[in-house]
């Protein structure tokens, strides 16, 4: 790649803290005294094109160009995924601007790591504090602004943040998760099969969910039948959230010593991967039935995602959306029992931006072809009932959306 910008000094072809850097050309097996280099080399089949993994590098570094960012240091395992096309804990992975990638790996994984990505460049470490010198290493002298991705998601500390900071005095620290959410937003064509995939697995999921649910089963129970099924299925970190009435919860991580009663809602609210990329899925079910405040919930809920499905489609805002569904929610008097917000994207995360129900001003972002948006994510909460729940994932088209759920 031709440089995007003059750099001072070069990054070392050695870990400068003492660290060995391997090539992926060079599987390495090691013995107390030497390294010895194995010359063939097994390969694990791509689940992504490199091209395309290389590709988004590449858009990525023009973004950070810009912005006048020297190199990156990834630590979110989504983003992790977004650019080596691997899952892999815990995720460290610095982009210079105009040099190779370099990933930090543990001891002993970079044979297993190197079979299973594109990335060349590989720093082994035996502990935390060994990263993180050999990180300050790779950037302490060489680099001036260096981006890190601000994010609440696993693996990204505030930890590491801190100390980075204490490490790197000389370093302006750059948030560049506003370009890796708008890069991410929008899907390539093979993240959108991974999600169809993705929603194949979580359609065959609930159809076994609602054919077991009956009064006394308890929420792990089901949801033990749930991950049996998305395992097999070849999910790799499915999640899973039942609320059994009476008692709403917007996060129903279940409770063993919670069962299903009868005259009441159950909530089902499943999330599949396919080679990490996600689909969301959710229904609502009542035991008995429904009447009343329960059967008026279930009527409005249906007109909501009707509404959601007819007027979701590219150059609208989601508020604008957001105040078509709100008129039916009051028509039915329940306007306080909604959940604000209708809607989020979905990929390497099961919730990630937009995410309408809680950051309100992604409520005001467009919503563009190639997003994949699962909606009615917000429920209706009702006391001595339980929630009510209808949720599928879409690929937004240019004209309307494809529902893959």
């Amino acid at each position: 790649m031709k440089s995007l910008r003059k750099r001072k000094g070069n990054v070392p072809t050695r870990n400068i803290t003492g660290g060995n850097t391997w090539n992926i050309s060079q599987i390495l097996k090691r013995s107390r005294e030497k390294i010895i280099i194995v010359l063939e080399v097994i390969h694990v089949p791509s689940r992504f094109p490199v091209h395309i993994l290389k590709s988004r590098l590449e858009r990525f570094r023009e973004k950070m160009a810009e912005k006048d960012i020297e190199a990156t240091m990834i630590r979110t395992l989504s983003s992790f995924i977004y650019f080596t096309g691997i899952k892999w804990l815990r995720p460290a992975l610095l982009i210079p601007v105009d040099d190779e990638p370099v990933a930090f790996v543990a001891r002993g994984e970079e044979e297993g790591f190197l079979e299973r990505t594109w990335i060349k460049n590989v720093v082994t470490y035996v502990d935390g504090g060994d990263l993180m010198a050999k990180v300050s290493g790779r950037i302490r002298g060489v680099y001036r602004r260096v981006g890190l991705e601000f994010s609440v998601e696993r693996d990204s500390y505030i930890l590491f943040y801190e100390m980075f900071k204490r490490l790197n005095p000389g370093v302006e620290i750059v948030d560049v998760s506003g370009i890796l959410s708008d890069m991410r937003m929008i899907k390539d064509d093979y993240e959108l099969e991974a999600i169809r995939k993705a929603g194949y697995k979580a359609n065959k999921a609930m159809e076994k969910a609602l054919s077991i649910i009956k009064p006394g089963i308890t929420e792990t129970e089901i949801a033990a039948e749930i991950y049996h099924t998305l395992y097999k299925l070849g999910s790799e970190e499915p999640l899973v959230y039942i609320n059994a009435g009476p008692h709403p919860r917007v996060h129903s991580e279940p409770f063993s010593d919670v069962r299903v009663r009868p005259n009441t809602f159950v909530t089902i609210v499943i999330e599949a991967d396919h080679h990490r990329y996600y689909a969301n899925k959710a229904r609502t079910i009542y035991t008995g039935t429904p009447t009343g405040l329960a059967e008026k919930a279930m009527k409005c809920m249906e007109e909501v995602y009707e509404k959601a499905n007819q007027q979701t489609r590219p150059g609208k805002r989601f508020i604008d959306v957001m105040k078509e569904l709100d008129k039916i929610y009051a028509k039915h008097d329940m306007l306080e029992h909604r959940v604000v917000g209708y809607t989020h994207s979905i990929g390497l995360q099961i919730e990630e931006t937009p995410i309408t129900t809680i950051v309100p001003a992604h409520r005001f972002i467009e919503i563009k072809p190639r997003m994949t948006l699962a909606y009615i994510h917000a429920p209706i909460m009702l006391k001595q009932l339980g929630q009510i729940k209808k949720e599928d994932t879409h690929i937004i088209t240019y004209e309307d959306s494809e529902k893959l759920t």
